[in-house]
Parts: structure tokens; sequence; C-alpha cells
């Protein structure tokens, strides 16, 4: 499929391993530039991997020899103004994502239900998943969740649908990818600190419709005014999801989403109950899943499955509780809109650990919603001061919350719960990336799980 075609790929990371791989598989050559060394590289990779690789490879930095190609794959995580990329642009080769070769190389047959937003894309793309497999359908979830794109078999016919979380990185390279549904959650200033303007942030989303047709299914917020203004030109037929409205194709009315319809209602529990997660934000994934899966799977059937979907680890996720007091590990939230979601998830006392890895995003807009909910602030990592100025309105005239600086995860956790009372929430739910002090956002909460282990070990020892 692939034979003859020569590929640089810039990024020794998850996405360009697993294009170099199914470029390899498919009869093309590749070769990697990467600017970790060998041994970083190495560490992380099974033996047999790395040797079909390694040939292939420089490490260190990026030369022109990975420019000795017709196609660049650039991985998500590397800025497209780099020397390197431009140099690929300058001499027109053309550049593409790991995502658009997924595309190119998959079976016809595959239709794609790709989903992006600022905020609950994994938990979305999770339901989606969750629903097809329990109704019988041959699905594969991949892209910015679990395993890439291209690790998959999808040249191969017989998958009826594959599920694709997509963040704004990945959609910046796109040009013939095509989701027969796409969905766009929500837009919300987030990753400001690579892109010159929240314009260009949301376009960058937007690139997710490009190429549908009227045949095609776009999903869209309808609460969300930015995505209202710029979904007016789709040619894609649109199905909104939002609060009550004759426009909607789902609403939820604050007891009940209704299908409006077939003027059907499905109820909904937002507790740690029947349906296991957290939030309003969870019933928009819901609503959104729902439309998403329209003359796929009946309503019915969708909610009766989603009955039994768990929360994702690292999203409002319950670890335990400690004499009386509960602990919620939400590391994934990496920017102020989800430290929203979380904090108004909750009817009890919250102690909220924030901080970490600065993306230029504006902490003062939490203000209120800490007023309203929290009854503690603990701050680590690199963002904590920036956090701390952006907060100090909340400590004016104000004894009922308290500020306190920690040297790391498990300190925050120990103050927090020294402070807490039975009932009171222990919250990590941190608005920033996690890039100062992990290696990502799954590493920070199993950190954030480690110290409270460790502090349960510490109290049940005490009663002893």
């Amino acid at each position: 499929m692939l034979s003859g075609m020569k590929f640089g790929i810039l990024g020794m990371a998850r996405s360009g391993i697993a294009a170099a791989l199914k470029i390899k598989n498919l009869g093309g050559d590749f070769f990697i530039s990467e600017h970790n060394n060998s041994e970083t590289i190495k560490s992380s990779l099974d033996d047999g991997i790395w040797n079909k690789l390694q040939p292939n490879c420089e490490f260190g930095g990026h030369t022109k020899k990975v420019l000795d190609c017709d196609t660049l794959i650039v991985s998500p995580g590397i800025p497209l103004h780099i020397p390197i990329v431009c140099e690929a642009k300058n001499r027109g080769i053309e550049i593409i994502s790991e995502i658009e070769l997924g595309f190119r190389v998959k079976a016809a047959d595959s239709k794609i239900i790709a989903v992006t937003g600022s905020n609950g894309k994994s938990t979305t793309v999770s339901m989606i998943h969750h629903a097809l497999v329990k109704s019988g359908f041959k699905s594969v979830l991949a892209g910015n969740i679990g395993s890439s794109f291209t690790a998959y078999p999808i040249e191969k016919k017989g998958i009826d649908y594959i599920i694709l979380e997509l963040s704004s990185f990945q959609l910046e390279l796109v040009d013939r990818f095509h989701a027969e549904r796409a969905v766009l959650l929500n837009i919300t200033p987030d990753h400001l600190d690579r892109y010159n303007s929240f314009e260009d942030y949301a376009q960058a989303k937007m690139n997710i419709f490009n190429r549908q047709t009227n045949k095609d299914y776009a999903i869209l917020n309808s609460d969300d005014n930015n995505i209202v203004r710029l979904s007016k030109k789709l040619l894609s037929k649109k199905l909104y999801f939002g609060a009550e409205s004759q426009e909607n194709h789902v609403c939820y009315n604050g007891e009940v989403i209704v299908l409006a319809n077939s003027y059907s209602t499905a109820t909904i529990n937002k507790t740690f109950g029947n349906f296991a997660l957290l939030g309003l934000h969870n019933i928009y994934n819901t609503m959104a899943s729902l439309s998403a899966l329209k003359d796929i799977i009946p309503e019915n059937e969708i909610m009766d499955s989603l009955k039994s979907f768990q929360a994702l680890p690292h999203r409002l996720e319950k670890i335990t509780a400690i004499n009386g007091v509960t602990f919620i590990n939400d590391s994934k939230a990496t920017n102020t809109e989800s430290v929203k979601y979380a904090l108004s998830a909750f009817n009890q006392p919250i102690h909220i650990i924030l901080g970490g890895f600065e993306k230029g995003e504006d902490y003062s807009v939490l203000v209120p919603f800490l007023k309203l909910y929290a009854v503690g602030i603990y701050l680590i990592g690199a963002a904590a001061k920036t956090i701390a100025d952006a907060c100090k309105p909340l400590l004016i005239n104000n004894n009922s919350i308290s500020m306190n600086f920690c040297e790391n995860m498990s300190d925050a956790v120990n103050k927090a719960f020294n402070n807490s009372r039975s009932g009171d929430i222990v919250l990590l739910s941190p608005g920033c990336a996690s890039f100062d002090m992990y290696v990502n956002y799954e590493h920070r909460g199993n950190e954030f799980k480690k110290s409270v282990k460790s502090l349960h070990k510490q109290v049940l020892q005490a009663k002893r």
C-alpha cells in the first residue's frame, strides 16, 4: 500500500513509533528524528520494537536527513514553528499528522466517529466505544487515548467503527481526514502557550469538520457560543445538544435528558449510584454520546449500556474515604474550565490541590467557584505563585478559606487531610499541565493515589 513511499517522522513518542511500524508493515520507508538521546528512548521500548526502528533513526536533535522524504509526519507535541518544520515547508514537502496517515491507510469500510473539545473528550469517546461494543459492533478506540490510530490493523476490513479522541495538536495537520460523525464538545481557552490566540486554537479544533459533506453529522454543543458561531458554515447535518431547546436533538432540563425527536426521556443519576459519573459536564458528555450514536443504536440501549460505564482513571475518580474525608483524583483537569466542572460536581466542602506547569491561562476565573465551593487551597508546582496571586481576592475579608503552599503531592494530601472534617472532599484538580513535576497527568494522578494510600496506612496504624 505504501510501497516506494518515503516518510520522515519527527518525534519518537507513541504516535511516531506507531506510524513508523505501520509504514514498515505496508512496504514504505521511514526515517525518525528524535531530540532525546537514544538511551532515554531505548529504556522505554520493548527490545523487539527498538530493533525494528533503531537502524532508521537519529537522536539528540533534528538534522536535514529527516527531510529526505516525500512526506513528513510531525508528532502532535512538536510545535510547527521549529526550524526543521519550516525548512520542510520551504522545500515543499507534504507535512501531515499520524492521524492523517491513519486515515489514508484505513480500510474503506470502517467509519470514523471523532471527538474533540477542550474538556470531556476521553470520557465521551469511551462512552461511545462502550455502547458500540455492548451492542455487538467491532469498535476500535484510539487517538489521544490508549493506543495510537496506526497501532491497530486499520488497513484490514471488518472494523465497524473507529472512535478517535483528537486534540487540537492532532488536528493541525489533517488534510484528507474525514469523519462520518464529528463531535465538538466545547471550546474554552487552553494551550495558549502554543497558539497565537484563542481564535487560532478554536480553528484547529474546527479542522475536525473539514472534509464533511451533507451526508455526515456534526454533533455540537448549543450552549457554547463559540461553537455556534464557528459552525454556521458547516456543510454537514448538525445535531445540537445542550440546555432545553427546540433546536436540540438532545436536551437536559435539570432533571432528565430529553430526546427531542422522540419526545421520550432518559433519567440519569448524577451521584456515585447507577450512573458512575459526577458533574453536569458528564451529562453533556452523555448527550454528545447519544447524538453521535443516532440511528446506530436505539437511545434506550445506549442509556442501559452507560449504567455499566465506569468513570475513567484520573477523571473525578473516587479513591477512598479516610475518617469520613473522601479523596477524589481529577488529575486530568489540566485547564481552568475542568477545575470549574470539578468544583461544581460536589455539595460538600472542598479542599482542592491546584498547580503544575503553566499554559498561559488566567486563573482568576476560578475565584467565584473557589469562593462558592472551596474551604482550602493547596498549591504545588511551578504555577503555585501565579495561582496564589490570582486568588488573592479570595483572602480579603474571608476567613473561611485557607491557602497553603506545599512542597510536593504528599505534603498537599497530608495538609488537606489535617485541615478536613468528616464529610469534606479532598480534590486533586490541578488546572495545569503536569510537566514541571511529572511525566504526564497519569503519573501525577498515581502519585496522588500513592500519597492517599500512605496516609490511609498511617491513620490505620495510629488507631491500633
